[in-house]
């Protein structure tokens, strides 16, 4: 049975690391040929089928990996989104212990009164 689409959704394909890779190579050889790197994205991205976009995010986070262009390396973003996760954690994890402490504080109030 054929998955139903959202109106006003596009679907959206993941991409294996070896497709990306792949691509990028595709472009970076088209650009060492053509001597230019007008239109290579372009170029690649119809010839593969993948959207223009995708493409031109994975040549420029190569070129970030590679150390060839200033900006977050994948590796850095991965650490980054852990970090994040991590916070968030400590942070509810902190309320709850907040809450806790409250709790059994007012307790321990209501006994000693007695």
């Amino acid at each position: 049975m054929p998955k139903e689409q959202t109106p006003g959704k596009p679907q959206t394909r993941r991409y294996s690391d070896e497709e990306k890779a792949a691509a990028v190579r595709m472009v970076r050889t088209l650009r060492a040929e053509l001597g230019t790197e007008h239109g290579t994205v372009q170029r690649v991205a119809s010839q593969l089928g993948y959207g223009v976009e995708s493409v031109r995010q994975w040549v420029k986070q190569a070129e970030i990996d590679d150390g060839h262009v200033l900006g977050l390396s994948t590796l850095e973003r991965a650490r980054i989104k852990e970090l994040e996760q991590e916070v968030r954690e400590l942070r509810r994890a902190n309320e709850i212990l907040k809450r806790a402490a409250s709790f059994f504080g007012a307790e321990l109030d209501r006994q000693h009164r007695r």
